[in-house]
């Protein structure tokens, strides 16, 4: 069902951490989102990458707008009764932009964000090239976010590119300044090995988001060995993403080529389960409830 967003996400989020290592499938739409949350997920990532490819079909280079992350996040969150974090890329401008930024993320019922310190336009964290803002430009980001959220409990997630553009210890230093500017928790970005993220751990001890995403300069860890390296939060941003797109281009190409969808039927969701899956029953049954009660109250108006 649609529902309305949490009362504070943050703090149910908050409550996760503090329980255990929390993982978090990225999500690209409603659709996505309701079915991962359906799967057991406790919470969800939105991804910039994900939302970008997905509706605007273009590479995740700062072209999707604030406005425009914010409306798919509230779409994403109604689905679902999870709470949801996502990206908000360099915060969509200076820190003035940071201070609208939060607002709306939070309006749109999210339970945090996070922020990184690449100069715009952004690059996808695994890819060379990269820049990074001065380190008093972004923690002056970051005391804007922090001093704008209306919830305590919102997340601000200080993400640092800088190890792939200066050096680990650089990245390092940059992360302590963000969390002395008030950053919640930090995101290492673009992490190399194991003893880099444990470098991270035993040089700060606020809340720690990994990034475990595909075909990077990151190797394949499970949630167990994050949970091992003292990670609070992990996301897996692009999997359900990288999955789909392969189906569907598989599912196309079959169908284009063949003229017939017969070879896939095996490979679909049947009609019951995609109602299913989008609660088609509990919506009849919810507006035939209300006509039931509003007639009886027309027959018995007394």
């Amino acid at each position: 069902m649609l529902n309305p967003p949490l009362a504070s996400p943050g703090r149910v989020l908050r409550e996760l951490m503090a329980e255990d290592t929390v993982l978090l499938p990225g999500v690209f739409n409603a659709l996505s989102a309701k079915v991962a949350a359906d799967q057991g997920a406790k919470a969800l990532y939105i991804s910039g990458a994900g939302v970008t490819n997905a509706n605007l079909a273009v590479p995740d280079i700062a072209l999707i707008t604030m406005t425009e992350m914010a409306q798919f996040a509230s779409l994403i969150v109604q689905a679902t009764s999870v709470p949801c974090i996502a990206d908000a890329d360099t915060g969509y401008g200076d820190a003035l932009n940071v201070r609208r930024t939060v607002h709306e993320f939070e309006r749109a019922g999210l339970a945090g964000l996070h922020l990184e310190d690449q100069v715009s336009p952004k690059r996808c964290g695994h890819l060379d090239g990269k820049e990074v803002v001065p380190t008093q430009d972004m923690a002056k980001k970051v005391l804007a976010a922090v001093e704008s959220k209306a919830d305590s409990d919102f997340l601000i997630i200080a993400r640092t590119d800088a190890r792939g553009v200066e050096s680990l210890d650089a990245a390092i230093e940059r992360a302590k300044a963000y969390v002395d500017a008030g950053a919640d928790a930090v995101f290492p970005e673009g992490l190399t090995s194991e003893a880099e993220f444990e470098a991270f751990r035993k040089a700060l001890d606020v809340p720690l988001l990994a990034n475990m995403t595909e075909f990077g300069k990151t190797p394949i860890l499970g949630l167990n060995r994050f949970k091992e390296l003292g990670y609070n939060l992990v996301i897996f941003p692009m999997t359900a993403f990288r999955v789909m797109l392969k189906a569907i281009s598989e599912a196309y190409a079959e169908l284009i080529g063949s003229g017939t969808q017969a070879a896939l039927l095996e490979r679909m969701h049947t009609r019951t389960q995609l109602y299913g899956t989008v609660e088609y029953a509990a919506f009849e049954a919810l507006d035939r409830n209300w006509s039931e009660r509003i007639e009886d109250r027309s027959a018995d108006p007394g």
